[in-house]
């Protein structure tokens, strides 16, 4: 049997199949040295994509996966190619930026819905070009895929781009420019945007691959022509070695952060770049990367970002320059799915992520509306919760809420799909973010992402006139710029009077022993996203629930029996 689609990157492979009806975040969601699936909640948790013909609809969740991806092609234990269904542009990256400088490249392929679903009968393939043929035996892991020559055929350069094209403006911004292309062109833009700041993803060290490119960069004279943040990375870059964080992390990580400040790279270290001055305004466009960062800054800033892979965020932070597809046109910001809400009371913060989280996977690859928050009190802190986690959930790069978020204050929902949520639906959820089934509680964790000034001053109020049990950590992650308002406020110091402590520079993604103790029992955290990603990535249950009930949980060592009452029926 022989299937036939569009060949993004084209090449040949052969291998075993493994299918998969559901998005993967490679990021938390794949082990970047063995290919081995971490994702606890992914139906390929506990198999291998190393040397497969690995068929998933589309990525998910982290911006990171093209950068797990990289790391992957240059240790030797990539897929041996990649067929989706759905527009992907993460993971496509990552192939892309090893074939251009290492010709590491693996074929990938789009098929149609029907194609992709017959694709799941397949136990072995050969891929060549856009076709993809079943073979009864083992055919060996064959993969390769050469980059293909650059395409410009009716595309809009401005004299500004030709010349970079050309190298009139250094070797790192003309390698730059050429990706960047490439990148267009698979994403089906016929030109380029200017953009007036940027966002990267791409600083946490997860293998040597990514420091060898981003060392690359500096030694071709690479400089950012926007200014430019830097995303949270593995260790907090005052205190690892006091923690006792191993030099075989804590070095390359210094040293990959160094790389990025020697571009012109603003050392700030926070996965919530929407919390530093100055803000990005509505309608501005803006290069980031980190994927909760993208929805907020899409859905309620009402910026315009593509949900950048990582490195592609670099690139273009070298150019100032991006394809003109996605969220920067008004036709992809617009809703194409409708989420009704049953009646609910009794709203708490944890409401909001599990809810995201909800509508994350009912919404994989569309941008949804969700409908019955009208008369609701929303604030910021509640839609970064929001959006962070249904980002885990979701490739979409924003969403709206009726009423509440700025382009959705009075939409036209004609014509648009519906979904009604149940109570159940949610109680589903709520079951699912809390894979805990005893109540002990040794560490809790906030801050995924970096928590606001204004989450640190509930933290405080919660934390007044009590101190923690003996034998639990509280742990808050934070950006600098934060701690320094926290401090100068004197919040930080009613939570160390607490127990507390503060981390900065890095994020609960990334953060393991001996920070999270070998010795641990059960985690609770307030964050949907980290009780997604967090029991692969540190080895431990979760509980899942609202900051009051984490930090009541951190004073007694054990989480409370009750769940919230918007779980239960009007």
């Amino acid at each position: 049997m022989e299937l036939n689609g569009k060949a993004l990157l084209s090449g040949q492979a052969a291998g075993a199949v493994l299918h998969a009806d559901v998005g993967l975040s490679f990021m938390g969601g794949v082990d970047a040295g063995s290919g081995m699936v971490l994702d606890h909640h992914h139906p390929l948790h506990g198999q291998s994509v190393a040397g497969k013909i690995l068929a998933i609809p589309s990525g998910r969740g982290s911006c990171s996966g093209s950068l797990v991806l990289f790391e992957l092609l240059m240790n030797g234990h990539a897929p041996a190619a990649l067929v989706f269904c759905r527009s992907e542009t993460i993971l496509t990256l990552g192939v892309l930026i090893a074939a251009e400088l290492f010709d590491r490249g693996i074929p990938v392929l789009m098929l149609d819905d029907a194609d992709f679903a017959a694709l799941a009968s397949f136990d072995f393939a050969r891929v060549e070009g856009g076709s993809l043929t079943s073979c009864t035996d083992d055919p060996g892991t064959v993969a390769h895929a050469p980059m293909p020559a650059l395409d410009l055929t009716d595309f809009d350069l401005t004299a500004r781009d030709e010349a970079m094209l050309t190298g009139s403006e250094g070797e790192a911004a003309e390698l730059a420019m050429r990706i960047i292309l490439h990148t267009a062109r698979l994403s089906g833009a016929r030109s380029l945007v200017d953009v007036d700041m940027a966002h990267i993803d791409g600083c946490f060290y997860q293998g040597p691959a990514g420091l060898r490119f981003i060392r690359r960069l500096v030694e071709l004279g690479g400089r950012v022509k926007v200014p430019a943040t830097m995303n949270a990375i593995c260790v907090d870059r005052k205190e690892w070695r006091s923690q006792g964080v191993a030099e075989a992390l804590g070095l390359p990580s210094d040293d990959l952060a160094d790389a990025y400040v020697a571009m012109g790279v603003a050392p700030s270290y926070t996965c919530a770049p929407y919390l530093l001055d100055p803000a990005p305004k509505p309608g501005q466009n803006i290069a980031w990367g980190e994927s909760n960062a993208v929805v907020f800054a899409n859905s309620v800033l009402s910026a315009r970002t593509l949900k950048y892979p990582d490195y592609l965020d670099i690139l273009v932070a070298l150019t100032g320059r991006a394809p003109a597809s996605d969220c920067y046109l008004d036709e992809h910001r617009r809703p194409k799915l409708r989420i009704d809400l049953p009646a609910l009371q009794g709203l708490d913060d944890a409401f909001f992520p599990t809810l995201g989280y909800l509508v994350g996977k009912l919404s994989p690859n569309e941008v949804p509306i969700i409908c019955g928050l009208e008369r609701a009190k929303v604030s910021h802190d509640d839609l970064k919760a929001f959006g962070a986690a249904f980002a885990t959930t979701s490739a979409a790069a924003m969403f709206h809420i009726r009423g509440i978020t700025p382009e959705a204050l009075d939409p036209d929902l004609t014509g648009l799909p519906a979904i009604a949520l149940s109570h159940a639906d949610l109680a589903a959820t709520w079951d699912e973010l809390n894979t805990a089934t005893t109540p002990e509680v040794d560490l809790v964790s906030l801050g995924n992402p970096h928590f606001s000034l204004t989450e640190i001053r509930a933290l405080a109020r919660l934390c007044l006139g009590r101190r923690k049990h003996p034998d639990v950590a509280l742990v808050v992650t934070c950006g600098r710029e934060v701690m320094e308002q926290a401090r100068s406020a004197g919040l930080v110091d009613q939570v160390r009077a607490f127990g507390g402590q503060f981390l900065n520079d890095t994020c609960w993604c990334f953060i393991g022993a001996p920070i999270v103790s070998g010795s641990f029992r059960a985690i609770a955290t307030n964050s949907g996203k980290y009780a997604h990603y967090g029991p692969a990535a540190v080895g431990k249950p979760f509980h899942f629930a609202s900051l009051a009930t984490c930090v009541e949980a951190a004073a007694t060592g054990a989480m409370p029996k009750d769940q919230p009452v918007w779980l239960n029926p009007v």
